[in-house]
């Protein structure tokens, strides 16, 4: 009797133990499994929130922010933000002069943006550019930004530029022979001119380098997830401003020499004021919402 007593015991005590064992283990995997459903572009924000915490005027994340920011981006998929190649977004109409491009406004906020080439007066956004095939963001800058972009799918054609700051002390008097008239243009050289098809790593520019200024061509329909920190803001001195660009051989400069094998890494790059070959319309952003905490 006293032996049975004691082995009951014992094994009462051993199953106690095994119980909090597996309670433990079940809370912990019932967190990790918590952990592992938050959503991507949640994940993203909550980024973006860390490496834009003091974004302004030429800001630029440190190194180890960077890579932070730019590992999340590149575990996004199209299907974390609700996009499928065959939405109606990816395609066009006979109907349209030139291909319509969809922005899909994710978040905005005083800090950073994820993505729109856009409007508000704040500091920080987040949003997704759908092209169709042949669609066109024509060439543009993004003063005192940097900007991470992800393509979510297809394949683009992108080609971005750097001012060249190292020109002859004297204003260049640049001429046009063809019209014969003085126009103002600035130099600038070649950062990337190729396609990308996803997936494939994002890309960053900087303030003053990475491709500062750069054109998105759609060779397929695609898309492109962009955050900016900080955004556009014409009261802070970050305007949009799209460009028209120039063979360097077309115009001449006085004090300005380039070897002739390099010309073709460099262009001249003069303001415009009418896009007319631009149409972009805002839609509604389904995919997954962002919680802010």
């Amino acid at each position: 009797m006293g032996i049975d007593k004691a082995l009951a015991e014992r094994k009462g005590r051993e199953f106690c133990g095994i119980s909090r064992e597996t309670i433990a283990s079940s809370n912990s995997r019932r967190n990790r499994r918590r952990q592992r459903k938050k959503p991507p572009v949640q994940m993203l924000f909550e980024t973006c929130k860390v490496v834009f915490a003091s974004a302004g005027t030429g800001f630029v994340p440190p190194p180890q922010d960077i890579d932070k920011l730019r590992s999340v981006l590149d575990g996004i998929r199209p299907e974390d933000v609700g996009l499928r190649p065959d939405m109606p977004y990816f395609r066009t109409s006979a109907t349209q002069r030139v291909p319509r491009i969809q922005y899909l406004h994710i978040y905005e906020c005083e800090k950073f943006s994820v993505f729109a080439h856009a409007k508000p007066e704040t500091d920080f956004m987040m949003g997704i550019f759908c092209l169709p095939p042949s669609g066109v963001i024509p060439l543009h800058n993004h003063p005192g930004m940097t900007v991470f972009s992800k393509l979510l799918f297809g394949t683009m054609h992108i080609k971005s530029y750097d001012w060249v700051v190292d020109m002859p002390p004297e204003s260049p008097n640049i001429i046009n022979p063809s019209e014969s008239q003085t126009r103002e243009m600035r130099l600038a050289k070649v950062k990337v001119d190729a396609d990308f098809t996803a997936p494939c790593n994002p890309s960053i520019l900087y303030p003053e380098d990475g491709g500062n200024m750069h054109c998105f061509t759609a060779v397929t329909a695609c898309a492109v997830l962009d955050v900016l920190g900080p955004p556009y803001s014409d009261t802070e001195g970050r305007h949009c401003t799209y460009y028209h660009n120039f063979p360097f051989s077309n115009f001449s400069v006085d004090g300005l020499s380039i070897p002739e094998e390099e010309k073709s890494s460099y262009e001249w790059l003069q303001e415009r004021e009418e896009l007319e070959d631009l149409e972009v319309n805002g839609k509604m952003y389904n995919g997954p919402k962002i919680v802010e905490s």
